[in-house]
């Protein structure tokens, strides 16, 4: 169990040992198993606390040196070594003791170039190389002049050094020049031409294998000098002079070869073969290799030749022609990036330009202007003759399935804002978003929902001061302020005036005003324009008119329903109708809303989940694109979608409450409560309804008000009057409503937080819920254990309601202890601890059901995986030691074996406790119950096997004894 835990646990060691620096063990630390994740965690640690590492490092690689036993610690410790040598080479205020060690390990560490070694020997030259990249070769004689501790000797060895250098870049010449065909002594003349005549006459600079040897040195010396903390500006000049010779190399084996019209020849020769007599060769060439990919080339022109060709040629018998095809849709589809159209200069790129060059003649910037213009002219009509050609090959009928679904996923690569879309491609997409075919139809919603966006008219932005705006600004500390209140969900009311509404200040993202604000606010006024039928461009007017069609209405809702093979919620359908609504408000809402009654009314069951899904779609684009409408309007809208919306929350079940609560979800994330008060009101009224229907119903309910999460810290009150009413439902009959309940208020801690000089206090308290349950936890433990759960009196069996509401209150107890560690940012709470022990105490009551106990288990763990700063540590194992003198041994087993978690969890913190713990695990070692006496001597043999605790002379005597 414990080396289980070692792996995960040596990953986490560098977060960890921040403030645990002290108290680490390194023998432990660098088994062979595990070299490279010590290494990464000694690198991380160097950084922080050089002084408390790099010495115990190298002192133990100096003793490992002549160990023959182990060789392999040398090996380890060199590799830990080799990702600590900045420590060793940098000077810092803190550390500067690094460059005394170096001229001692460079001399210590030469006998590891063993030949019979090859792991050693890379790592002794990895270690070479990364100490010389970090010395710096500079010119010092000026150091006679500011030095005074320089004595003949010093002298001497510089003029040595320099000596030794000047020699060894003289003479150049092969290390063995044995080895080579070529002898360098010998004259010229007797030299034979034809030892070379063999040789590629194609290229001799440098080759995509060099290159790429070249990346993976630079990738791995990168990993070698990371710097989390200050991240790439703390490069050593050595990297960055590799990184920029990469770059170079890179960019001559991409652009520049030497060919000769040999080569041209060949190469021309090859490509006829290539295509002479099977196509499939010409696929093959259009593929090309990683650097060279033909389709996706920035040329309108040759897409507008090419990309037809690969729709007409997408249909072949033959399975290797038609893999190959599919295969180049993909990269196509992963390569391309939308190419500009038209490319727009600006005085900053003209003034770069001739810094960079130098001053333009007016007649060459007018030669370049014409040409531009030209450039331009012909990318548009490539681009808009391939948008038609696309288009006919989509309304050609002898066109297959397979050719259109090609051609579609085309057409939506192509849109862009900087060209006008034909009206042909519009009405094509509208064709087909009513398909028979499921996979054009995906295309059409992705492109309507293009259009849409695209045509959506431009907001009103208005820029204030931070004075306009705040009264008083707290600036520097995070969280609830009293100058943030006024974006939250306070008991907000709607203005009666659209003027009010329209200059209020909406801000729809979460960060707004939570950690402090800036200087200048910019935000989109409450207002937005649409399109009047009246006055509507012919290329808006074709979506407005299809879409007014109470027909083509009928017809999309009916095809959508089975739009999906696994049914889940679409988003891309969501963002068409958030658009449509957008850019034409009112307009559509009559005649969706006829058929979302038909489809949530839908009595077929192969259509009743499909038909539930396509309506939440609908509905979450329909209050999403409200966003900027009128009070008028909203008032419009809200009066026929609450009813609807009240029989749906009246009839949710099994298969439709997940849409619905995607629906919400979708619909209010990333924007201003105040402006979505309308559905935050409805999702709050439903937890006040009491269901008569079923108790599914209810906890669907329940979960609906889950979709609020996504407005966080926005809406405090609404999430203490949520917190006030799920506490009473705590032991309800229905699982179903507990699990949702559990959920629920775990959100409603979520942002109970503890800030660096900041507070969240709108939010409800942990604590103050945890004092309270800890007594209603108590008397529940108490009649569960005083009462039998089913009583058997003569023939029948009855079942003890207030032993059954305790169970129940327990259960969604534990479900609520492991949903806080999901949904809570800062779970770890002091009244959380002081509720472990009534998790000791529960195991006996779940001994006979083995789904309570894992959940139980899991409760308990998630305490022990959680970061515990001093103080929570110190209340949890007073917790713990009350648990052990217990009279239930349940709760002693469940103590100990939860101690193995905790300790192995938080490791480094709880270095100081190491003495309790041992002597906690030690007495439970001699526990009248078997089952407590294993477990503790499970736990202590992991605590001598990991190094937490030594084993000692008087450990062994003493257990000897009692034994005896």
């Amino acid at each position: 169990m414990f080396n289980d835990s070692l792996k995960p646990l040596l990953q986490l060691f560098a977060r960890l040992a921040w403030y645990n620096i002290g108290y680490i063990d390194w023998e432990s630390w660098l088994a062979q198993d595990y070299t490279k994740e010590a290494a990464e965690a000694c690198q991380y640690l160097a950084m922080l606390r050089p002084e408390s590492i790099v010495s115990p490092i190298v002192d133990k690689l100096l003793l490992s040196i002549d160990n023959l036993i182990e060789a392999h610690r040398f090996t380890s410790l060199m590799h830990c070594l080799k990702r600590m040598t900045r420590q060793l080479v940098r000077q810092t205020s803190s550390y500067f003791q690094g460059q005394t060690y170096i001229l001692p390990l460079l001399m210590s560490v030469l006998p590891g170039i063993d030949l019979n070694d090859i792991e050693k020997t890379s790592m002794t030259l990895d270690f070479f190389d990364a100490i010389f990249m970090l010395i710096s070769c500079v010119d010092c004689s000026s150091a006679v002049h500011t030095r005074n501790d320089l004595n003949e000797d010093s002298y001497e060895a510089i003029a040595k050094a320099i000596q030794n250098l000047l020699r060894s870049l003289l003479n150049i010449y092969p290390m063995n020049y044995r080895l080579t065909r070529e002898q360098l002594d010998e004259p010229f003349i007797d030299f034979l031409p034809i030892r070379i005549c063999v040789l590629s006459c194609e290229y001799y600079g440098v080759f995509s294998t060099d290159v790429s040897q070249m990346r993976n040195d630079v990738q791995l010396i990168r990993t070698l000098f990371r710097n989390e903390i200050i991240g790439e500006r703390d490069n050593p000049c050595a990297l960055i002079i590799n990184q920029i010779e990469l770059q170079i190399e890179e960019f001559e084996l991409n652009n520049f070869r030497i060919l000769t019209e040999i080569d041209k020849q060949i190469e021309l020769k090859l490509f006829d073969l290539s295509i002479n007599r099977y196509s499939e060769g010409c696929l093959y060439i259009l593929f090309g290799n990683n650097h060279c990919f033909l389709p996706t080339k920035h040329s309108w022109t040759m897409m507008n030749k090419l990309w037809p060709l690969i729709v007409r040629r997408s249909y072949s018998k033959k399975i290797s022609i038609e893999r190959l095809i599919q295969d180049l849709k993909k990269q196509i589809e992963k390569q391309f990036v939308t190419i500009a159209l038209i490319d727009n200069t600006n005085q900053t790129s003209e003034h770069a330009a001739i810094a960079l060059w130098r001053p333009l003649e007016p007649n060459e910037i007018e030669i370049g202007i014409k040409i531009r213009e030209k450039r331009h002219q012909t990318n548009i009509q490539s681009y808009n003759h391939l948008i038609d050609t696309l288009c006919s090959l989509l309304n050609d009928e002898t066109s297959t399935w397979g050719q259109k679904k090609m051609a579609m996923s085309f057409l939506c690569l192509l849109l862009q804002k900087h060209v006008s879309i034909p009206s042909s491609c519009i009405e094509t997409c509208l064709n087909f978003l009513i398909h028979d075919n499921i996979e054009l139809r995906k295309h059409a919603v992705k492109a309507i929902a293009a259009f849409c966006r695209l045509q959506k008219l431009p907001r009103i932005y208005v820029e204030k001061s931070l004075d306009e705006i705040l009264k008083f600004n707290d600036q520097l500390q995070p969280g609830d302020r009293d100058d943030n209140l006024w974006i939250t969900y306070n008991n907000y009311k709607l203005p009666e005036l659209q003027t009010e509404w329209e200059e209020t200040c909406f801000l729809d993202k979460r960060h707004h005003g939570y950690y402090q604000w800036r200087k200048l606010i910019k935000y989109p006024i409450n207002k937005r324009e649409r399109y009047n039928p009246d006055r509507m461009p012919k290329h808006v007017s074709i979506i407005f008119d299809r879409f007014l069609d109470k027909n083509f209405i009928v017809k999309l809702t009916k095809v959508i329903i089975f739009d999906e093979r696994e049914i889940e919620f679409n988003k891309l359908r969501f963002l068409m109708y958030k658009g449509l609504f957008r850019n034409f408000g009112l307009a559509f809402v009559d005649n969706f809303i006829e058929q979302l009654y038909l489809l949530i009314r839908e009595k077929i069951q192969e259509k009743y989940e499909g038909s539930h899904r396509a309506a939440s779609e609908i509905i979450a684009g329909i209050i999403r694109g409200s966003k900027y409408w009128t009070l008028e309007m909203l008032d419009e809208l809200w009066q026929k979608l609450t009813p609807f919306l009240t029989e749906v929350s009246n009839n949710l079940n099994q298969e439709s409450y997940l849409h619905w609560g995607s629906c919400f979800r979708y619909c209010l994330n990333d924007t201003d409560p105040r402006r979505m008060c309308r559905p935050i009101n409805f999702i709050y009224k439903l937890i006040d309804q009491h269901s008569t229907a079923y108790t599914f119903n209810e906890a669907s309910r329940w979960y609906l008000v889950q979709s609020l999460r996504v407005l966080q810290w926005r809406i405090p009150s609404i999430w203490c009057s949520i917190h006030e009413y799920a506490k009473e439902l705590l032991d309800h009959s229905s699982k179903w409503i507990r699990e949702r309940i559990a959920v629920i208020l775990a959100m409603s801690f979520g942002l109970d937080l503890k800030l660096f000089d900041g507070k969240s206090a709108r939010h409800p308290n942990t604590d103050q819920f945890s004092e309270r349950i800890r007594e209603r936890l108590r008397q529940a433990i108490d009649i569960y254990e005083s009462k039998p759960l089913v009583n058997i009196s003569g023939s029948s069996v009855e079942l003890d309601v207030e032993a059954r509401q305790a169970l129940n209150l327990i259960e969604t107890v534990i479900d609520l202890y492991s949903n806080l560690f999901i949904q809570s940012h800062q779970p770890i709470k002091e009244g959380i601890i002081r509720l472990f022990p009534y998790l000791c105490e529960i195991q006996s009551i779940v001994t006979n059901d083995d789904g309570f106990k894992k959940r139980l288990s899991i409760a308990r763990m998630s305490i022990g995986m959680a970061y515990l700063d001093a103080h929570h540590l110190e209340t949890l194992i007073q917790q713990l030691e009350y648990v052990c003198k217990t009279v239930k041994w349940h709760a002693r087993q469940a103590a100990i074996e939860f101690i193995q978690n905790l300790v192995f969890c938080n490791l480094f913190n709880s270095r100081c406790h190491a003495k309790r713990l041992h002597e906690l695990v030690r007495k439970c070692l001699f526990d009248e119950q078997l089952e407590v006496r294993l477990t503790a001597s499970k736990t202590l043999s992991g605590f001598y096997q990991c190094g937490y605790i030594s084993v000692t002379e008087d450990d062994l005597v003493g257990s000897i004894y009692f034994s005896c």
